[in-house]
């Protein structure tokens, strides 16, 4: 048959992995699989996003629910294994259009540490191919735990998506804190900038071309194309709005993140306050 059929396609329609296929292709007895009650583990974590995980999510899962002592290298083992890849990371959107307004100092200047919720904030825009159009995402997340604390998914990337996200991140702040963006054409506006200093939020903005400035977000940014968008179609923007959401609400309850102790961004908050 393998002469006929790809093995790929033979596989694929048995329901059958590589592993599973080369442990008996030689006719004889296999040897016991340690990893075979981990092997359905894998796959069920790497399922939990439209993309697949990465072998340090699906290690970072595997021990914070199962209690496996389980290392990263052995995941990416059994992944292969399984024919479980994920997908590459491509160039970035940028919302700068040049100095449109005031340009803010880089009060951040790359310190992500926080000492407490809410008191520094990092944002920035996103865009996506949606339905023969495009929709752009701008969420705010909280440095202390990387939580998105607030977002606004729209079809332009104006300066109503920008004050709804406001609108959103405003009853959740807890005194003054500190909003970190790029030097995008909306984050330069007076009225975006008046809006802040009612809110007791002091502007900081990433110089000029420096993504790396803004690294937390650009990262989260990677890892949501990875794992949501990437090669996907969506029927409509609504459909693509309601599934962003979903997985917006993964992240900050399933997504588990090695800076963070190995827990997800709101298991990480309630154990913080827990222990204070």
């Amino acid at each position: 048959m393998r002469r006929e059929y790809p093995l790929k396609l033979v596989l694929d329609k048995l329901g059958l992995s590589k592993s599973t296929y080369y442990r008996y292709a030689g006719g004889r007895n296999p040897k016991p699989d340690r990893w075979s009650e981990v092997r359905p583990l894998v796959r069920e974590a790497f399922s939990r996003t439209p993309n697949g995980l990465g072998y340090r999510q699906i290690a970072m899962a595997l021990r914070a629910e199962q209690g496996l002592a389980i290392s990263g290298k052995t995941v990416l083992k059994l992944m292969r294994e399984e024919g479980l890849s994920c997908r590459i990371r491509r160039k970035r959107y940028s919302s700068y259009r040049g100095e449109e307004g005031k340009i803010a100092k880089n009060v951040l200047n790359r310190d992500f540490a926080a000492g407490a919720p809410m008191e520094k904030l990092v944002t920035d825009v996103t865009e996506f191919k949606v339905a023969g159009g495009k929709a752009y995402l701008s969420p705010v997340m909280d440095l202390y735990n990387n939580e998105i604390v607030a977002w606004s998914v729209s079809r332009s990337p104006n300066m109503a998506q920008a004050m709804e996200m406001l609108d959103r991140l405003e009853p959740l702040l807890r005194g003054p804190a500190l909003l970190h963006s790029d030097q995008g054409w909306q984050y330069q506006q007076l009225s975006f900038q008046r809006r802040l200093e009612r809110m007791g939020l002091v502007q900081s903005m990433s110089r000029k071309a420096t993504c790396l400035d803004n690294a937390c977000m650009e990262g989260f940014f990677g890892h949501l194309k990875d794992e949501f968008y990437r090669g996907r179609e969506f029927d409509s923007f609504d459909s693509f709005k309601e599934q962003i959401d979903a997985y917006i609400a993964y992240w900050n309850t399933r997504r588990y993140q090695a800076r963070l102790k190995g827990m997800a961004p709101v298991q990480y908050r309630s154990h913080s306050i827990r222990a204070a």
